[in-house]
């Protein structure tokens, strides 16, 4: 069977087969198909950066999930930024997993509404910030459980400075309905990426 391509966020294109910009080995038996990043050219970049891992590096094993047979504590990273551009009004963090195998990716953390000066996010929320619910059915942080044997799979964590103060979305938001809500909203986007396979 033949794979269809994957465009990644950097532009490149990948296949079964091929190393990606994230570097995925193969498909996983899997075929690809481009999904869109749901961020809008042109946006300011700034930088996040995590205490509790390197971007590109694994997931530490107390981040992993509880859940799906995977025994971590599901304790959520740190995250810290800064440089986001003038005009910004709130934050809003997500994690998705483009290597799920379930045609759609999956939704691990969405939290949206953090106050315009914060400039990183631990194990608490501020006032008024919102743990929206992941893929898992739950609120909050959800952390990596790829399947037994899947290939190498590469966690998206974002933080996107928003032009509004809310999205004045109730916390139990569909996942995409919510990156779609926000998609309209981004002026700045930070990324890092980690790592999980068992």
């Amino acid at each position: 069977m033949n794979s269809s391509v994957q465009v990644t966020d950097s532009g490149t294109v990948a296949g079964s087969g091929t190393d990606t910009a994230a570097g995925t080995e193969d498909a996983g038996g899997f075929g690809y198909r481009p999904v869109r990043t749901g961020v809008p050219g042109g946006v300011a970049r700034f930088t996040v950066t995590s205490p509790d891992l390197a971007d590109g590096g694994a997931f530490p094993a107390e981040a992993w999930a509880a859940a799906f047979g995977c025994s971590g504590a599901n304790r959520q990273i740190g995250l810290e930024w800064s440089g986001a551009p003038q005009g910004t009004r709130s934050y809003a963090v997500t994690m998705f997993d483009p290597d799920a195998p379930t045609g759609a990716g999956f939704w691990h953390w969405l939290t949206w509404d953090l106050p315009a000066d914060s400039t990183g996010l631990d194990s608490g929320l501020p006032a008024g910030a919102v743990a929206g619910t992941s893929d898992s059915g739950g609120t909050g942080y959800f952390g990596p459980c790829p399947p037994v044997g899947d290939l190498l799979h590469h966690y998206e964590i974002n933080v996107y400075a928003l032009d509004v103060p809310s999205l004045h979305l109730p916390a139990d938001t569909p996942p995409t309905v919510t990156a779609f809500t926000m998609a309209g909203h981004i002026i700045g986007h930070a990324r890092l990426t980690a790592t999980a396979r068992r």
